[in-house]
Parts: structure tokens; C-alpha cells; sequence
């Protein structure tokens, strides 16, 4: 994907620094774990609020309305800035907790989850309900989809068309396939290049076709990187 999504709800055009690649939930899913026939349903969502994560934790409960427990966690920002969790009448600590701490460490972010219980007649004591609402986000986050996000530079880029090859081998080399590519009397692309490696890219492509290139940059922005 090209530039120019504001992930996270920043756009840093033209600040000299580096930013760390995160992940972010791209698609939800669902995962189900039983543990002494009380059933764990966890269901993800991608989130970027946390207007939008209370929406769906309140989607969850009507559609669940007649669970024991409808806990949840969720976790939004490239740096984890806003968490939140709720154990929805388990006891303290044993369900939205480990549940946050499973996403914190799964590296995901932008991502609510809702772990539902339907009781099945046998307690599980304080380290049988820890277990059970982490192994059961483990499973929502197995069927889930995230993707790696890299702050990366926007360039548009034109040559001739005995340049376009050299080029398509270059990204290549340097793996990345998000080019758009526009061929008329000469051939444009437009490519999104992390952040760090700009300088190398403007570079190597000079070389790459003697200088028979025209190399724009058109800003700096959070994409996503299907390359990773």
C-alpha cells in the first residue's frame, strides 16, 4: 500500500527521526478454548479509538446477552498510549488483565478484544481463570490477521522505458512491492520507502539508471508493508 494513511492519528511530514515498524490488527477473528466445560469465545476487532472499542465491547455483550462474562481489553496507538480493561464480574485480576498483557506481548496494536464465558458448572480458581482468558485471546489472535507498519517516505518517480527494468529490479532487490506504475510517453511509479531508507533509494537509483531518473519525494507518512 502506498503512503499517506495517517495511522494512529499522526502525520509527521519532515521530522529527522526514525520511527519504530509496529503492528496493527488488520482483521478481526474469532478463536474458542473449553476448559472444564465452561466455554472462552474471544473475538478481535480492529479498533482505532476508543470510542470505536467500547462500541464493539458493547456489540459483543447484546450479542452474548446471555453469558456469565463478557471481559475485554483493548489496546490503541503505535506505543500502546491508551489501554483499557474490564473482568465484567470475574474476580479482580483474572480475566481483562492477562487478556491486556496477551496483546500487550503479542505486539498488536489498534485491537479490542471481548473474551465470552458461559459458565459450565465447576470453578477454576484464580490460576484456572488466568490460563483460560489468556490461552483463549491467544486463539482470537491465531485467527486474526495484523500487518507491520513503518513510517516510510512517498516518492514519485519517473524515467524512460529502458530505465523502467533497472528500476523494477532495484525495488526488488530492496523489497518493496507497493509500486503504483503509469506507462505513457514515459513511465511514473509512485512508492512508499521506509523511512530509513530514502537516502539509499534516491541514490541507487541514480546510479541504477545513470541519472536518467526524476525522483520527487511527496512526503512522509505511516504505511503499511506487505513486504514484511
Amino acid at each position: 500500500m502506498s503512503g499517506g494513511m495517517d495511522w494512529g492519528g499522526k502525520r509527521m511530514a519532515g521530522q529527522e527521526q526514525a520511527f519504530l515498524p509496529y503492528k496493527i490488527l488488520k482483521r478481526g477473528g474469532s478463536g474458542e478454548i473449553v476448559e472444564k466445560k465452561s466455554r472462552f469465545i474471544a473475538t478481535l476487532s480492529p479498533v482505532s479509538s476508543e470510542e470505536e472499542a467500547a462500541a464493539f465491547i458493547d456489540a459483543m455483550k447484546k450479542k452474548y446477552w446471555d453469558a456469565r462474562h463478557n471481559c475485554s481489553a483493548f489496546v490503541i496507538g503505535e506505543r500502546a498510549q491508551s489501554t483499557r480493561c474490564s473482568d465484567d464480574g470475574e474476580p479482580a485480576g483474572t480475566a481483562g488483565k492477562p487478556m491486556l498483557e496477551t496483546l500487550l506481548s503479542s505486539g498488536v496494536r489498534n485491537a479490542a478484544v471481548v473474551v465470552t464465558r458461559y459458565f459450565g458448572g465447576t470453578l477454576l480458581g484464580t490460576g484456572g481463570l488466568v490460563r483460560a482468558y489468556t490461552q483463549a485471546v491467544q486463539a482470537g489472535l491465531a485467527a486474526s490477521q495484523a500487518v507491520t507498519v513503518r513510517y516510510g517516505t512517498e516518492f514519485a518517480v519517473e524515467t524512460d522505458y529502458n530505465g523502467i527494468g533497472k528500476i523494477q529490479y532495484l525495488l526488488g532487490q530492496m523489497g518493496i512491492g507497493n509500486a503504483q506504475t503509469e506507462y505513457t510517453e514515459c513511465v511514473r511509479l509512485k512508492l512508499t520507502v521506509p523511512y530509513e531508507e530514502r537516502d539509499r533509494f534516491k541514490k541507487e537509483l541514480t546510479e541504477a539508471t545513470a541519472g536518467r531518473v526524476k525522483i520527487t519525494e511527496m512526503g512522509n507518512s505511516y504505511f503499511e508493508d506487505t513486504a514484511v
